[in-house]
């Protein structure tokens, strides 16, 4: 008699399952543009403190690695991304409060400024392949009617740089030059390029 609680075993071309380091949703989202659920979400909780002097580009890409090893299963790919907003080298903070929203955006007002999304793909044997975006972002000069409606909308919490391009800052932006959704969270282009090296099949 066949025993039903048994699983089958695993065929050798079954797809690679994923693990993403991450809770959120954009990415998520993101992830699926490109045909990918991931089989488990998996938070990973890191010392997210820059190190002295570091480069925007240098800490998005430790985190994202750092992240990633920190959800290593040798059972499954892990992926896992981070993204900086950055006022020439100065690495400006996830906003958790009003008033470092409104200092980041006062900031940025009518200047460049530059946001790095790094993502890592961790393989089952502890192989490391990473990839990094550089997208250029300016914001429109922005009046104190603007900046005040920003922050009562209440959508830059918990966003690099205080604010969330695919949300109402994006009529705010007079140009962008890079990888739209690395702004988001996710660079879609360099993390379409790791699944495809790995092995997984993209919708």
């Amino acid at each position: 008699m066949t025993d039903r609680t048994t699983p089958p075993p695993a065929r050798a071309d079954a797809a690679p399952a994923l693990v993403l380091a991450s809770a959120s949703p954009r990415r998520r989202e993101l992830l699926a543009r490109l045909g990918v659920e991931p089989a488990a979400i998996a938070p990973a909780d890191i010392d997210e403190t820059p190190h002295p002097a570091e480069l925007p580009r240098v800490y998005a890409a430790r985190m994202a690695r750092e992240k990633a090893q920190a959800a290593a299963d040798p059972a499954r790919y892990v992926l896992a991304g981070d993204t900086v907003v950055a006022a020439g080298r100065r690495i400006l903070p996830k906003a958790e409060d009003e008033a470092t929203a409104r200092t980041c955006l006062q900031l940025l007002s009518g200047r460049r400024h530059r946001v790095f999304s790094s993502v890592a793909l961790l393989y089952p044997d502890g192989t490391l392949r990473e990839r990094l975006s550089e997208t250029s972002v300016r914001f429109k000069r922005l009046s104190r009617e603007e900046l005040d409606a920003y922050i009562a909308g209440g959508e830059w919490h918990g966003k690099a740089g205080g604010y969330a391009i695919q949300g109402a800052a994006e009529g705010l932006v007079a140009w962008i030059q890079g990888s739209h959704s690395g702004v988001v969270g996710l660079p879609l282009f360099e993390t379409r390029a790791l699944l495809l090296a790995a092995g997984f099949r993209l919708g």
